[in-house]
């Protein structure tokens, strides 16, 4: 197997983690409300230490699965965001195929995940204090970022490594015929 193909082979699978990893974000926006219940009883069960041990994150589940049921029951219609949040998910997801078709044209999407997942900071540490959030879930928020870039930083690194080796093949000379 010949060094580029080992390359595109890698890149692929990375990007297929991505991929999978958006979608799974994505879909898991769509049940928020019956997930938050789930969240909440499997942290407050007898077995858990976790309201014991970590009472500001059982406060604060409690807290928005309180305001999410508030929701439903009163004003289901402003649901509809975090369906337009999963969508976004999957769309972002689609674009990610044109870098798995072709790397090297398509580095701009990987480039644009980059910068999305910079900007997942300052919207976390801006809006986070605007919306009450506590400043701990803020900083898991921005984790999603800061984990988010690495594969695209390890998929970019390895891009412009396989359009060194694209250049080099077409700048080689093709043997002459007998």
């Amino acid at each position: 197997m010949s060094e580029r193909h080992a390359l595109t082979r890698r890149i692929r699978r990375w990007l297929v983690c991505f991929i999978v990893c958006l979608v799974l974000s994505g879909i898991t926006a769509f049940p928020l409300v019956t997930e938050l219940r789930w969240a909440e009883d499997l942290l407050s069960a007898s077995a858990s230490p976790v309201p014991e041990h970590l009472p500001g994150l059982m406060e604060w589940i409690t807290r928005v699965r309180e305001g999410l049921d508030t929701i439903e029951r009163d004003t289901s219609f402003m649901l509809y965001g975090t369906d337009w949040l999963a969508f976004a998910h999957l769309v972002i997801a689609v674009a990610f195929y044109g870098p798995y078709r072709d790397p090297v044209r398509n580095i701009w999407v990987i480039e644009f995940g980059m910068i999305a997942c910079a900007g997942i900071i300052p919207l976390a540490l801006i809006c986070g204090p605007i919306r009450g959030i506590p400043f701990w879930w803020s900083v898991i928020d921005m984790s999603f970022g800061v984990f988010g870039v690495i594969p695209l930083l390890i998929v970019r690194r390895m891009i412009k490594r396989l359009e060194v080796l694209e250049q080099a093949t077409a700048a080689t000379p093709a043997p002459a015929a007998v």
